[in-house]
């Protein structure tokens, strides 16, 4: 990188399967902090509905 390269504008979106070879190490590793971050959110709303879904089946066995 030389030193009148204009910088990237920071981007907040992440694209599944964009190259990284242009990406910094600071760069990668926040993407795989919010990659993580947005896993944990995904998992939480899947254990969420099954346990919404459990419930609503234990009550239409009564």
């Amino acid at each position: 990188m030389e030193w009148d390269e204009p910088k990237r504008p920071a981007s907040k979106d992440i694209t599944v399967g964009e190259p990284l070879a242009t990406l910094s190490i600071a760069e990668l590793e926040g993407r795989i902090a919010a990659l993580t971050a947005e896993i944990e959110r995904v998992q939480k709303e899947i254990a969420a509905k099954k346990a919404h879904e459990t419930a609503a089946a234990a009550f239409f066995k009564s």
